[in-house]
């Protein structure tokens, strides 16, 4: 059938209206308004929203700054008390210094100090005295270090609490180390409050997080210096705290859910020196902010570049997501809006156009109806409601043997001369159940030649608006298919009389061999016991008047017969093998193997045997008849293979030709020659002589036997001194009418 929409583009061609052109425009103008007017939209809330979170961030971020600034304003605070304990005091006891750092709660209040801590501002040539002066007080030995000569000396002489990281600190020369140096000099020739840039803290292990020391000075008498030089001459040391810049930033950011990012960097020399990251790295991060921003903290001789990154805009900015499925509103709603005016536009045209394929159609289906039924080689005809022909093609005036027009008016029943259905009641009813076509092989009658069958099709088709028609028949000559389907029948006939004849021949013929396999093996034992028994009594009683020739002759006498007798029961099993029924079934062929290797081992031992059996071996058969299968296989294998120093069976699985499965049993034995693998599986036939190796010629033959029976088949591989491998297939499961398909 063709496309209907292809038939319509046909049938308009290239003449369009001009309001389809029109409305064309139109649709195409509504969908650009629309779609220019949601994206300004969505693009004025988008900018609205991204300025708003950021400025959100950016209050945020200040506050942290801030945050920072004024907990680095109460250390000094607590800095400056103590410093003012010294004004008070020429110089506090260690146990008054212990209680103003207890009153101070330190560990409570400010818990990322680890300390605080006084350093003394000793002269080398003080050094001396200092050390004299600690111990009279009974606080032991000064030692200071690192050793050296230095022209001043920073010694921490108190540190609280005094926890073992900070007692092992007392006595170390702060002025030793130069980050600490350059703050503790600014400190003394500005007589503010100094901050360290990252340094690594005392007592802290390797690759610890760094750490920061503020200092305040202390001055004699407490006098208001205003010169550098003046302030160096009055110098008595400085209250200092160490404390951690990790904990101490984290405790002042807070979870502050709008930062991802924040990292310090020390810019005081113009060099950046990272303080403090938090966060994923700016490379590890797998989107990238919504913002960034930086603030510039300047606080006790430092310069503090902190730069804040925000979560992504997923989460900076909550609400876009709400403004992205606003856009796809937007833009679906402008396609629909374009899509009706360009439908409506379109509806006109189709219109014209399907009336006027409906008038087209209809003129081609008329002429098809009058095509088909002038040329066909089927007699066609139409019925009136009164079974009456209408009108005849040429095809049935040939079968009935008249002309096409002098059918007209005929009663189609008249042609025939059997009983048939009744044409006339079946083409008047009209019930919803009834059926539409009726079939019917009748005997016409030929004007002027002998009668012909005819095989008829009889359906209701509606006629044209005020024309008596109810049906069409169809008329098909099948004389020819008649008669020869009668030949086909006799000729059947007589093949299923030959059949029954060749079988019960078949059957006949298998009696007399069952009845002569038995008489002969009856026959031939009585005479080969006869032959046995009267050698045995021979050799018995008369040995020994009997030379050494004679002996070894009625030796070979007694050998040939008990070879004669197991022929005669290898012949009698390979017969049964073609007359035993099958009684098929799921059979692991591995465990049977085992078996049958056990068996074989009992008998005959063969202590260098190695036998590799695959597991999962499955096969669909009869149990009996495979493990006489397995037996002859395997005990050739052992058989052939018993000669070599390391005899070796594989028993196993692989995909063979035409990717069929196939069983496979290997050796390691004498082999044969590839040429001669056909005479395998006859009987009798032999590749090895009876002194090398014993056997009757029967075993592949049974083997190829069972095989067949199951539907399988059997091969085999190999070459002399090289070992032998015997292929089989199997059915792996049930055949489909023994599952009950």
């Amino acid at each position: 059938m063709s496309d209907p929409g292809a038939r319509l583009q046909a049938a308009s061609g290239d003449d369009r209206p001009m309001s389809l052109r029109r409305g064309h425009v139109l649709a195409l103008g509504v969908l650009v308004f629309s779609l220019l007017v949601t994206f300004g939209a969505w693009e004025y809330a988008r900018e609205k929203e991204t300025r708003a979170a950021e400025t959100e961030f950016v209050a945020i971020t200040s506050d942290v700054a801030g945050a920072i600034d004024a907990r680095l304003e109460n250390y000094e605070i607590v800095l400056k008390g103590g410093a003012a304990l010294f004004a008070s005091v020429d110089r506090p006891t260690p146990l008054q210094w212990q209680a103003y750092a207890e009153g101070m709660r330190l560990g409570g209040r400010f818990p990322s100090m680890s300390g605080l801590g006084y350093a003394a501002y000793v002269p080398h040539s003080r050094l001396p005295d200092l050390q004299l002066e600690w111990k009279d007080a009974g606080y032991g030995l000064l030692d200071v270090f690192p050793r050296g000569t230095r022209r001043f000396y920073g010694p921490v002489l108190y540190l609280e609490p005094r926890t073992p990281v900070n007692v092992a600190a007392v006595g170390y020369d702060m002025m030793s180390d130069a980050a600490r140096h350059r703050a503790m000099s600014r400190a003394m020739e500005s007589g503010t409050t100094q901050m360290s840039g990252p340094v690594h803290l005392l007592g802290d292990p390797e690759g610890s997080p760094p750490g920061l020391l503020l200092y305040v000075p202390i001055y004699r008498n407490g006098a208001i210096l205003r010169t550098p030089a003046a302030r160096r001459d009055a110098m008595r040391g400085w209250v200092y705290a160490p404390f951690y810049v990790d904990h101490f930033v984290e405790s002042t950011l807070g979870a502050e859910p709008m930062v991802r990012r924040f990292s310090i960097h020390d810019v005081s020399q113009g060099k950046a020196v990272p303080v403090y990251a938090s966060g994923p790295s700016a490379e590890a991060a797998e989107e990238q902010p919504a913002f960034v921003h930086q603030v510039v903290l300047e606080q006790f001789g430092r310069r503090w570049q902190m730069e804040f990154e925000s979560v992504p805009s997923g989460r900076a900015i909550p609400r876009l997501r709400n403004l992205y499925s606003a856009l796809a509103l937007g833009i679906f709603a402008s396609i629909l809006l374009s899509t009706i005016v360009w439908a409506l536009a379109r509806t006109e045209r189709r219109a014209r156009q399907i009336a006027r394929l409906m008038t087209e159609d209809y003129k081609r289906s008329e002429e098809r109806f009058r095509t088909a039924m002038q040329y066909s080689a089927i007699g066609k005809a139409l019925l009136d409601s009164d079974g009456s022909i209408v009108e005849a093609n040429p095809a049935l005036g040939r079968i009935v043997g008249l002309e096409p027009g002098s059918l007209a008016g005929v009663d189609f029943e008249s042609l025939f001369e059997d009983e048939g259905p009744d044409l006339k009641e079946w083409l008047a009813g009209d019930e919803p159940g009834a059926d539409l076509v009726k079939r019917a092989t009748r005997r016409l009658h030929r004007a002027g030649d002998l009668p012909r069958h005819v095989q008829l099709t009889c359906a209701r088709i509606p006629g044209n608006i005020g024309q008596d028609v109810r049906g069409l028949v169809q008329a098909e000559d099948v004389t020819e298919r008649i008669l020869a389907e009668a030949r086909v029948h006799a000729l059947n006939r007589t093949l299923e009389a030959r059949v029954m004849a060749r079988t019960r021949e078949l059957s006949q013929a298998n009696q007399e061999l069952e009845s002569f396999a038995y008489s002969i093996s009856h026959d031939l034992r009585a005479p080969l016991r006869a032959i046995d028994g009267f050698s045995r009594v021979l050799a018995e009683q008369y040995g020994d008047r009997l030379n050494d020739a004679g002996r070894a002759y009625l030796g070979r006498v007694r050998a040939a017969t008990g070879r004669m007798a197991d022929l005669i029961d290898a012949l009698l099993t390979m017969s049964r093998l073609s007359r035993v029924a099958i009684n098929p079934g799921p059979v692991d062929l591995s465990q049977l193997a085992r078996e049958v290797v056990d068996e074989l081992q009992a008998d005959e031992q063969h202590p260098r045997l190695q036998v590799e059996i695959a597991p999962g071996l499955r096969a669909w058969g009869d149990a009996p008849l495979l493990r006489n299968l397995l037996s002859n296989l395997i005990g050739n294998a052992i058989k052939f293979s018993a000669g070599r120093e390391a005899p070796r069976i594989e028993i196993g699985r692989r995909s063979g030709p035409g990717g069929v499965d196939e069983f496979f049993v290997r050796d390691n034995g004498a082999g044969f020659p590839q040429e001669y693998a056909g005479k395998l599986f006859r009987p009798f036939q032999r590749l090895h002589g009876q002194d090398e190796f014993a056997g009757h010629g029967i075993g592949l033959a049974s083997v190829k036997r069972i095989v067949e029976r199951h539907g399988g088949s059997i091969r085999a591989e190999g070459r002399v001194d090289g070992g032998a491998i015997f292929y089989f297939s199997l059915p792996d499961e049930a055949p489909a009418a023994e599952d009950g398909v």
